[in-house]
Protein backbone atom coordinates (compact mmCIF):
# COMPACT_ATOMS: atom_id res chain seq x y z
CA UNK A 1 0.00 0.00 0.00
CA UNK A 2 1.33 3.31 -0.77
CA UNK A 3 0.34 6.40 1.84
CA UNK A 4 1.37 9.99 1.44
CA UNK A 5 3.25 11.85 4.36
CA UNK A 6 -0.49 14.34 4.44
CA UNK A 7 -2.67 11.17 4.28
CA UNK A 8 -0.91 9.31 6.85
CA UNK A 9 -1.24 12.36 9.75
CA UNK A 10 -4.87 12.80 8.32
CA UNK A 11 -5.40 9.26 9.50
CA UNK A 12 -3.17 9.40 12.68
CA UNK A 13 -5.07 12.35 13.98
CA UNK A 14 -8.37 10.29 13.94
CA UNK A 15 -9.97 10.83 17.28
CA UNK A 16 -11.23 7.51 19.03
CA UNK A 17 -12.10 9.14 22.12
CA UNK A 18 -11.36 11.15 24.86
CA UNK A 19 -7.82 10.69 25.70
CA UNK A 20 -6.80 8.50 22.09
CA UNK A 21 -6.29 8.66 18.46
CA UNK A 22 -5.17 6.23 16.02
CA UNK A 23 -1.69 7.16 15.93
CA UNK A 24 -1.32 5.73 19.76
CA UNK A 25 -2.48 2.46 18.25
CA UNK A 26 -0.66 2.51 14.36
CA UNK A 27 3.14 1.57 15.93
CA UNK A 28 4.73 -1.89 15.54
CA UNK A 29 8.22 -3.15 15.63
CA UNK A 30 7.27 -6.07 12.89
CA UNK A 31 6.21 -3.05 10.64
CA UNK A 32 9.41 -1.04 11.21
CA UNK A 33 11.70 -3.80 10.95
CA UNK A 34 10.13 -5.45 7.45
CA UNK A 35 9.31 -1.51 5.95
CA UNK A 36 5.88 -2.28 5.85
CA UNK A 37 2.96 0.34 6.03
CA UNK A 38 0.65 -0.65 9.28
CA UNK A 39 -2.15 1.25 8.39
CA UNK A 40 -5.69 0.35 7.91
CA UNK A 41 -7.43 -1.31 4.39
CA UNK A 42 -10.46 -0.43 5.73
CA UNK A 43 -10.05 3.04 7.73
CA UNK A 44 -13.80 3.51 8.87
CA UNK A 45 -14.17 -0.28 10.27
CA UNK A 46 -10.80 -0.37 12.03
CA UNK A 47 -12.08 3.44 13.46
CA UNK A 48 -15.67 2.17 14.50
CA UNK A 49 -14.12 -0.69 16.30
CA UNK A 50 -11.27 0.96 17.95
CA UNK A 51 -13.39 3.59 19.16
CA UNK A 52 -15.54 0.62 21.15
CA UNK A 53 -12.29 -0.37 22.28
CA UNK A 54 -10.93 3.13 23.46
CA UNK A 55 -14.60 4.28 24.96
CA UNK A 56 -16.15 0.90 26.80
CA UNK A 57 -12.30 -0.72 27.84
CA UNK A 58 -9.59 1.69 28.16
CA UNK A 59 -11.21 4.73 29.25
CA UNK A 60 -12.54 3.88 32.20
CA UNK A 61 -9.09 1.88 32.88
CA UNK A 62 -7.53 4.91 32.60
CA UNK A 63 -9.83 6.99 34.75
CA UNK A 64 -9.41 4.70 37.51
CA UNK A 65 -5.86 3.40 37.63
CA UNK A 66 -3.85 6.16 35.50
CA UNK A 67 -2.16 5.88 32.50
CA UNK A 68 -2.52 3.58 29.90
CA UNK A 69 0.65 2.69 27.71
CA UNK A 70 -0.43 1.09 24.49
CA UNK A 71 2.46 -1.47 23.80
CA UNK A 72 0.86 -3.31 20.94
CA UNK A 73 -2.81 -2.83 19.04
CA UNK A 74 -3.36 -2.58 15.72
CA UNK A 75 -1.90 -4.80 13.05
CA UNK A 76 -3.06 -4.73 9.15
CA UNK A 77 -3.15 -8.02 7.63
CA UNK A 78 0.17 -7.66 5.78
CA UNK A 79 2.09 -6.89 9.25
CA UNK A 80 0.27 -9.68 10.95
CA UNK A 81 1.10 -11.83 8.31
CA UNK A 82 4.93 -10.98 8.34
CA UNK A 83 4.51 -11.62 12.46
CA UNK A 84 2.76 -15.02 12.33
CA UNK A 85 4.96 -16.28 9.30
CA UNK A 86 8.24 -15.28 10.99
CA UNK A 87 7.62 -16.18 14.77
CA UNK A 88 6.97 -12.90 15.91
CA UNK A 89 4.00 -14.30 18.60
CA UNK A 90 1.04 -13.50 16.28
CA UNK A 91 -1.40 -15.87 15.46
CA UNK A 92 -2.85 -16.26 11.86
CA UNK A 93 -4.93 -13.49 10.68
CA UNK A 94 -8.14 -15.56 10.65
CA UNK A 95 -8.00 -15.85 14.44
CA UNK A 96 -6.78 -11.99 14.35
CA UNK A 97 -9.76 -10.47 12.73
CA UNK A 98 -12.01 -8.72 14.90
CA UNK A 99 -9.05 -8.78 16.88
CA UNK A 100 -5.02 -7.35 16.66
CA UNK A 101 -6.68 -7.28 13.03
CA UNK A 102 -9.32 -4.10 13.84
CA UNK A 103 -10.10 -3.99 9.97
CA UNK A 104 -11.63 -7.08 9.38
CA UNK A 105 -14.71 -8.21 10.90
CA UNK A 106 -14.41 -12.24 12.20
CA UNK A 107 -16.27 -15.18 10.19
CA UNK A 108 -19.27 -14.89 12.04
CA UNK A 109 -19.36 -11.21 10.98
CA UNK A 110 -18.75 -9.86 14.21
CA UNK A 111 -16.55 -6.57 14.79
CA UNK A 112 -13.98 -6.05 17.47
CA UNK A 113 -10.57 -5.17 18.60
CA UNK A 114 -7.99 -5.22 20.42
CA UNK A 115 -4.90 -3.55 22.32
CA UNK A 116 -2.12 -5.31 24.22
CA UNK A 117 -1.54 -2.40 27.40
CA UNK A 118 0.49 -2.00 30.55
CA UNK A 119 -0.97 0.10 33.18
CA UNK A 120 2.16 1.54 35.03
CA UNK A 121 0.15 1.74 38.37
CA UNK A 122 -0.43 -2.20 38.25
CA UNK A 123 2.77 -2.97 37.70
CA UNK A 124 3.95 -0.72 40.54
CA UNK A 125 1.37 -2.53 42.49
CA UNK A 126 2.82 -5.91 41.28
CA UNK A 127 6.13 -5.30 42.10
CA UNK A 128 4.96 -4.25 45.69
CA UNK A 129 3.35 -7.68 46.14
CA UNK A 130 0.28 -7.64 44.50
CA UNK A 131 -1.63 -9.93 42.25
CA UNK A 132 -2.20 -9.29 38.44
CA UNK A 133 -5.48 -11.40 39.05
CA UNK A 134 -6.39 -8.23 40.91
CA UNK A 135 -7.38 -6.28 37.21
CA UNK A 136 -8.16 -8.81 35.76
CA UNK A 137 -11.56 -9.61 38.25
CA UNK A 138 -12.11 -5.69 38.21
CA UNK A 139 -12.60 -5.48 34.46
CA UNK A 140 -14.51 -8.31 34.83
CA UNK A 141 -16.82 -7.02 36.96
CA UNK A 142 -17.00 -3.33 35.55
CA UNK A 143 -16.51 -3.55 32.00
CA UNK A 144 -17.67 -4.93 29.04
CA UNK A 145 -14.77 -6.79 27.67
CA UNK A 146 -14.46 -9.82 25.10
CA UNK A 147 -10.87 -11.05 26.02
CA UNK A 148 -8.12 -11.00 28.23
CA UNK A 149 -4.67 -12.33 28.50
CA UNK A 150 -1.88 -11.41 30.91
CA UNK A 151 1.93 -11.73 29.97
CA UNK A 152 4.91 -11.64 32.21
CA UNK A 153 6.69 -8.73 31.33
CA UNK A 154 5.54 -5.39 32.92
CA UNK A 155 1.83 -7.43 33.94
CA UNK A 156 1.21 -6.42 29.84
CA UNK A 157 -2.15 -7.69 28.74
CA UNK A 158 -4.55 -8.10 26.10
CA UNK A 159 -8.12 -6.73 26.25
CA UNK A 160 -10.53 -7.14 23.45
CA UNK A 161 -14.06 -5.42 22.71
CA UNK A 162 -16.02 -7.46 20.30
CA UNK A 163 -19.67 -7.65 19.42
CA UNK A 164 -21.30 -10.80 21.13
CA UNK A 165 -17.84 -10.73 23.86
CA UNK A 166 -16.53 -14.12 24.98
CA UNK A 167 -15.63 -12.86 28.34
CA UNK A 168 -12.34 -15.57 28.93
CA UNK A 169 -9.62 -14.34 31.05
CA UNK A 170 -6.07 -16.44 30.50
CA UNK A 171 -2.74 -15.58 31.19
CA UNK A 172 1.02 -16.84 31.16
CA UNK A 173 1.59 -15.71 34.54
CA UNK A 174 0.79 -18.03 37.46
CA UNK A 175 -1.86 -19.29 38.19
CA UNK A 176 -1.53 -20.39 34.49
CA UNK A 177 -4.20 -21.02 32.09
CA UNK A 178 -7.80 -20.17 31.98
CA UNK A 179 -8.77 -17.88 35.33
CA UNK A 180 -12.55 -17.62 34.17
CA UNK A 181 -15.07 -18.27 31.06
CA UNK A 182 -18.63 -19.07 30.95
CA UNK A 183 -19.35 -21.89 32.15
CA UNK A 184 -17.20 -21.85 35.48
CA UNK A 185 -18.30 -21.61 38.74
CA UNK A 186 -16.06 -18.94 39.38
CA UNK A 187 -17.90 -16.32 36.61
CA UNK A 188 -21.02 -15.01 37.92
CA UNK A 189 -21.30 -13.01 40.81
CA UNK A 190 -19.29 -9.99 42.42
CA UNK A 191 -15.65 -10.67 42.89
CA UNK A 192 -14.91 -7.34 44.95
CA UNK A 193 -12.97 -9.66 47.13
CA UNK A 194 -10.02 -10.37 44.82
CA UNK A 195 -9.70 -6.49 44.14
CA UNK A 196 -10.45 -5.12 47.28
CA UNK A 197 -6.21 -4.04 48.34
CA UNK A 198 -6.08 -3.28 44.26
CA UNK A 199 -8.67 -0.69 44.82
CA UNK A 200 -7.22 0.33 48.40
CA UNK A 201 -3.30 1.07 47.24
CA UNK A 202 -4.12 2.48 43.45
CA UNK A 203 -5.81 6.22 44.71
CA UNK A 204 -8.71 6.87 42.12
CA UNK A 205 -7.50 9.27 39.15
Amino acid sequence: MTVSVTRLEQIGRTRLSRSFFLRDFLHSEIAAVHAVLNVPDDLALAVEAGSKLCNELLEPIQARFGRVAVRSAFRSSAVNGIGNRNGHNCARNESNWAAHIWDRRDRHGRMGAMACIVVPSLVDHVDAGGRWTEMAWWIHDHLPYSRLQFFPKLVAFNIGWREEPERVIRSYVAPKGTLTRPGMANHQGNHEEHYRELLASIAPR
